[in-house]
């Protein structure tokens, strides 16, 4: 009898931990990423209390992040729903618990679950990448010859680029190339043609996209040419006409990139908010390749250098 007074005294005290305490473990930016055969599988959440009402953002894997159709917390469940799909279907549910300082989740994926495990966004060190820095040996990932410093991004070999004349072009549908070398803080100089409405992308440490658009004549936004994509758009546009050669010159030290676009800066220290559509993974701290987009549309390259910063 003592124990089951006990235990009913242990249930009225949870139901009396107001909601905004089991809510506030929650919240905060979170990096996600699926485990066994979905480990290539990386989203990203936010979760805010405005006026004690849950709110998010979320990213799923590609794209843009977009607001959270519903976000609560059931029985120390956190609960979200993507908002909806096409034919206004319901967005996805996704369903986590704290464990640690770690999130437990679940996702529904078509007749199976996707299992997936959150960790904070990292904080990260003071960071200038306008500051003097001393650099390391360059590293040519593209010599003018081949592109066997990179690997494809799926599959076992690379397919749809071709090296002519000393330029290395694409045909979609072609491999996302992955530099094999990782780098951490560096800079990166990259020239490249676009064809007509071309589409894509350079990813610094494989996470952060700087969007490769032709885009010319445009207002400046977050998806256009060297924007960090749908977080940052870039200071002016400075793209060039399809057919012409662009020239960037980028510099990442932690989460701050400077970068410059034939000759005008669009960068200027700019904070990186968080991974970018198509990241290939969230460890964030650690160093990562550059990868270029192949999948999309034609882009020929005929220079990109990496030089490490020491």
């Amino acid at each position: 009898m003592r124990t089951m007074t006990a235990l009913a005294a242990l249930f009225v005290m949870a139901t009396l931990i107001p909601a905004g305490a089991q809510q506030q473990g929650f919240l905060g930016r979170w990096n996600l990423t699926g485990t066994g055969p979905d480990s290539n599988r990386v989203y990203w959440l936010e979760v805010t209390d405005q006026g004690g009402q849950l709110k998010g953002m979320f990213l799923n894997r590609g794209g843009s992040p977009v607001a959270l159709a519903s976000v609560k917390v059931e029985g120390g469940t956190l609960v979200f729903q993507m908002p909806p799909g096409r034919e206004n279907k319901p967005g996805l549910e996704f369903r986590a618990k704290l464990e640690g300082d770690k999130l437990i989740g679940t996702v529904p994926d078509r007749d199976r679950t996707v299992n997936w495990v959150g960790v904070r966004s990292p904080k990260w060190p003071a960071a200038d990448a306008n500051a003097k820095h001393t650099y390391g040996k360059p590293v040519e990932l593209f010599d003018g010859k081949s592109y066997d410093t990179f690997m494809p991004q799926s599959g076992d070999k690379i397919t749809g680029w071709a090296v002519e004349n000393g330029i290395l072009t694409n045909s979609p549908p072609s491999s996302n190339l992955i530099s094999k070398q990782k780098f951490r803080n560096f800079r990166v100089q990259a020239e490249y043609m676009l064809a007509p409405k071309s589409n894509s992308g350079l990813y610094l440490r494989g996470r952060y996209e700087l969007q490769i658009l032709d885009d010319a004549g445009t207002p400046p936004e977050s998806h256009g040419h060297m924007a960090l994509y749908a977080w940052k758009a870039p200071l002016v546009n400075a793209s060039k006409p399809a057919g012409e050669w662009q020239s960037a010159d980028i510099i990442i030290v932690g989460n701050r990139v400077t970068a410059t676009l034939n000759g005008q800066k669009v960068h200027d220290n700019t904070e990186i908010q968080a991974i970018t559509g198509g990241a290939l993974d969230a460890d964030e701290l650690a160093p990562g390749p550059i990868m270029i987009q192949g999948d999309h549309t034609k882009v020929s390259i005929r220079k990109l250098t990496v030089t490490p910063i020491q």
